[in-house]
């Protein structure tokens, strides 16, 4: 009589352990392959942002500005564990700061996003030129030439109040000469920057950088828009560059056009938009580099998350089913 319950409770141990294991594997399936938040996420990507599929964004400024005009949109992209260059523009002339910044370009290993503001648009148009690694073009209130086009006959077919804004100082340096366009002071905040307060305009005006009139004369031999997906971002309220001449442009490219209720410095005084343009350039150049389409992100959570689902069922089922064939292999 003894015999048979020794017999009987390491089978039921047995049946248990199996169906523990089961239970334990299925939910490490499931904590394993479960789609994270948006926070954690994002935490992840931070030290990752580097490799092959995610683009570094690439920030170009205009004229009469510096690098510094980005960071509000910096603080942003890297919030989103973007890595981002800012590099600075020399504002000498269309062709010698395209040829600068594709030198820049060179040291950035993987994808690019590029993205230009004003006179910045038309350099980031000649200096992607050619170069596979920039997946994504962002046109912020910018230049978009076409190629036999400059800013001064763009400008001349659509006008604006910037005509009359500027002052023409001589410069000179060791080997060459030429002239300065310097805002005038008393019109930084009118034509400018009248989206910000009067206090932040005037400062601009006196920290601008001048551009030299080559940047403006020297026509586009190259239009990297005509081969990349671009964004484009319209200031209605834009003094510096005719609204008509952005949609105009942003039309030409087939750009994602977004409009906004801004000045031309969209990127300080709004820089929560620019950044989410950005990031739609972003996206879509780190999931089908050659195509203008976003959303993809959303798709992917779905397959986790149905991946999770999917361990789930069968690895647990598939150990629950073992547990019941041995179970009728011991009886």
């Amino acid at each position: 009589m003894t015999a048979p319950a020794i017999r009987t409770f390491p089978q039921r141990a047995k049946r248990h352990r199996l169906v523990a294991a089961g239970g334990a594997v299925a939910t490490l399936c499931a904590v394993t392959v479960a789609p994270a938040t948006a926070e954690s996420r994002t935490e992840s990507r931070t030290e990752s942002r580097t490799s092959a599929g995610t683009p570094t964004i690439v920030l170009v400024h205009g004229a009469f500005a510096d690098a510094s005009s980005w960071n509000g949109v910096i603080e942003r992209l890297e919030r989103r564990g973007y890595r981002v260059m800012a590099p600075a523009n020399p504002l000498r002339g269309l062709h010698s700061d395209s040829a600068y910044l594709a030198s820049v370009l060179k040291s950035v290993k993987g994808p690019v996003v590029l993205a230009g503001h004003s006179y910045g648009g038309a350099v980031i148009s000649t200096a992607a030129a050619g170069n596979a690694q920039v997946k994504a073009l962002v046109y912020v209130s910018a230049l978009m030439p076409d190629v036999g086009e400059s800013g001064m006959s763009l400008s001349a077919r659509f006008p604006s109040a910037l005509a009359t804004a500027t002052d023409s100082v001589p410069y000179r340096t060791g080997t060459a000469s030429g002239t300065d366009l310097y805002l005038k002071r008393d019109k930084v905040h009118s034509v400018f920057a009248a989206c910000l307060p009067e206090g932040q305009a005037n400062r601009l005006g006196v920290t601008q950088r001048p551009a030299a009139t080559t940047a403006f004369s020297e026509k586009a031999e190259v239009a990297a828009w005509k081969d990349r997906p671009s964004w484009a971002l319209v200031g209605r309220q834009d003094m510096t560059i005719n609204p008509e001449q952005e949609r105009f442009e942003a039309k030409r490219a087939h750009s994602h056009t977004v409009e906004i209720d801004t000045c031309h410095v969209s990127l300080i005084a709004r820089p929560d938009a620019v950044a989410d343009l950005i990031l739609q350039g972003a996206a879509a150049a780190g999931s089908a580099p050659q195509l203008a389409k976003t959303g993809t992100g959303g798709r992917g959570g779905q397959a986790v998350a149905l991946g999770a689902v999917t361990a789930f069922v069968l690895t647990g089922g598939g150990m629950l089913a073992l547990g019941r064939r041995q179970r009728r292999r011991m009886r």
